[in-house]
């Protein structure tokens, strides 16, 4: 009993600590979401990565950086429609 719950208070303190780890009530939209924007954040903040892909995009590093930042703050789209009951 103590071993499950030193795992969830350790749980619960990486959430607190990582925001994009989601938790129970977490939809499947909202975590894709997060996913992506780190993603993206990642790309643009490592200047090697945004250089080789830049390379292969054939577009200079700074063009390649604003569609990363367009396509991070867009996320993956508009949620899903709730169905009512």
């Amino acid at each position: 009993m103590a071993d499950k719950l030193r795992t969830l208070q350790q749980l619960e303190s990486l959430q607190a600590k990582y925001v994009g780890t989601g938790h129970a009530d977490t939809t499947r939209h909202e975590f894709t979401n997060t996913i992506v924007r780190d993603s993206y954040a990642s790309y643009i903040g490592h200047p090697a990565l945004l250089g080789f892909m830049s390379l292969g995009m054939g577009e200079p590093k700074e063009v390649v950086r604003g569609q990363f930042i367009e396509k991070m703050i867009r996320g993956v789209g508009n949620p899903p429609v709730k169905e009512e009951d």
